[in-house]
């Protein structure tokens, strides 16, 4: 997959970063970046610090040490979070509350319109975003009559309703169905197209492996170990010749 080269700062730069969860220290030295119209899954088995890398990039969880960066700015002082688009990792898009569909997507837009009414254009990005996930004809309907597949659908309809430069997804396909895997995919392509960079939390690659350029795998808080395309291509055209065992597209035990 061609990319463009450009001499921007990274979307997304972590340097020695620590963390802890309580008493317990999850990150222990993390170095991960994510440049400009990248795409990078972060692997590794449970507990290996996937999720609370990303929650500290979103700035939901502090680092203890080390230097973070979004678009060249330390992210203590990054402040512009439009250009971000985060879909955490959660059950449920409504959480139990009554609301259409329409109306969590909208919600992306918050960042962009700082609490002023939805104007013509913001409608339009939803809209957008809506049919990207193939939700367009269900907008109108509460969350709350939608499969789990369909909530996630919803979820990442949200982020990319506010057009962020950078995408930040945690376990997308994490317990939901290959055609919503598949409609993940065909969103992601389109966000490739308009170089926005990604960084996906998986555990396997399943249909996401032809757009990843790099796969980053952790292990108990640390990088263990970095592929790029050629191995991931080489994981997608070699399959494992054991029928009984499972196909090597990216999956950790």
């Amino acid at each position: 997959m061609a990319k463009e080269h450009t001499t921007a700062p990274p979307a997304l730069s972590m340097r020695g970063v620590t963390a802890s969860l309580g008493a317990r220290a999850v990150l222990r030295g993390i170095d991960l970046t994510v440049e400009r119209g990248e795409v990078v899954a972060l692997l590794g088995a449970n507990g290996s610090g996937k999720s609370t890398t990303v929650r500290v990039a979103v700035g939901q969880v502090p680092s203890a040490s080390g230097e973070a960066e979004l678009f060249g700015t330390p992210l203590r002082r990054f402040r512009d979070w439009r250009r971000v688009g985060y879909v955490p990792q959660r059950p449920t898009a409504s959480a139990g509350v009554p609301a259409t569909v329409r109306e969590v997507v909208s919600a992306g837009r918050l960042a962009r319109t700082r609490l002023r009414p939805l104007g013509r254009g913001d409608r339009a990005a939803v809209h957008r975003a809506l049919e990207l996930v193939g939700l367009a004809d269900r907008a109108g309907d509460s969350v709350n009559a939608l499969s789990g597949g369909q909530h996630q659908r919803v979820l990442i309809a949200r982020a990319l309703a506010g057009e962020p430069e950078l995408l930040i997804m945690d376990e997308p396909l994490a317990g939901v169905d290959l055609l919503s895997q598949r409609v993940l995919a065909d969103a992601l392509r389109e966000q490739v197209s308009r170089n926005v960079s990604v960084l996906l939390v998986l555990h396997e690659l399943g249909p996401l492996a032809p757009l990843i350029d790099r796969t980053v795998v952790l292990h108990d808080g640390l990088v263990e170990r970095v592929e790029g395309t050629t191995h991931l291509h080489d994981q997608a055209c070699h399959p494992h010749p054991d029928p009984s065992a499972p196909a090597r597209t990216g999956l950790l035990t």
